[in-house]
């Protein structure tokens, strides 16, 4: 590939990272959302169940890693929703007629809802710390947070745009995302898991969101790391070869219509 393709991919990523930031901050209610539902499941959590709830720690310090893995989730979910909207909306159809590379609209998508859930995670952060959150993390641990929660997200993302590209409606892509919402719900990310029945510990334990909240919990709080950040790194680089080659074999599919 050329350097003026490049140029030309890179460009056309932009234009369209754009037109999705200017849709973001535009659509308040769903930037709202994005951001308030972590913080109202925290404050529940932490305030609510927090007493109940015997993790041999400050409770706080062990929920906001779960907290923020949610938060991440749910952001990237909004990626489904926008792209089906794009491909339900004759949006697609337009961009065909125009200058512009088809799968930079995709890369908008995913680009956007990744700044998107920048903002909303490091406002969650704050209103954690304001709350009594205290992570002992030094510099290399941040950059470690920053890295697998990254990697997260683009995966995530992509994973959604391949659903928002499956489904045949908004409505559609809404149900399902749902199934990945629920996961953090059954990992480690409000109670240990050595608390759960037996079958679902056996779930909870095998499944790619306890790894991932258990290396944030390390990394964020001084806890043994053992081998979590690596499985974590395994499973979301499968998670991200599948769905940008899904997402490419079904966004091709639909030009060729």
């Amino acid at each position: 590939m050329n350097e003026s393709k490049w140029t030309w991919i890179i460009l056309d990523s932009w234009t369209m990272t754009q037109r999705t930031l200017k849709h973001i901050f535009r659509n308040i209610e769903s930037l709202m959302m994005s951001i308030g539902l972590p913080i109202a499941l925290m404050l529940m959590f932490v305030y609510i169940f927090g007493g109940a709830i015997d993790t041999g720690t400050s409770y706080i310090n062990y929920v906001v890693p779960g907290v923020i893995v949610t938060c991440v989730a749910f952001g990237s979910s909004l990626v489904a929703v926008e792209v089906a909207d794009d491909m339900t909306g004759g949006l697609f159809e337009r961009f065909r007629t125009m200058p512009i590379l088809p799968s930079a609209l995709l890369a908008g998508h995913v680009i956007g809802g990744m700044a998107r859930n920048g903002l909303a995670t490091a406002i969650t952060i704050l209103v954690a710390v304001i709350i009594g959150f205290r992570p002992t993390a030094g510099l290399l641990e941040w950059l470690g947070v920053v890295g697998i929660l990254a990697l997260f997200m683009f995966a995530a993302s992509w994973l959604f745009v391949l659903f928002g590209l499956i489904v045949k409606s908004v409505e559609s892509a809404n149900a399902i995302t749902f199934p990945m919402l629920f996961l953090p719900y059954l990992s480690s990310a409000f109670v240990p898991t050595e608390t759960m029945p037996k079958w679902l510990h056996t779930f909870a334990e095998n499944q790619p969101m306890t790894p991932f909240i258990e290396s944030l919990r390390s990394l964020l709080t001084g806890t043994p790391l053992h081998n979590n950040v690596w499985i974590t790194i395994i499973w979301f680089i499968g998670l991200l070869i599948f769905s940008i080659i899904g997402a490419t074999i079904v966004f091709n599919r639909k030009k060729k219509r």
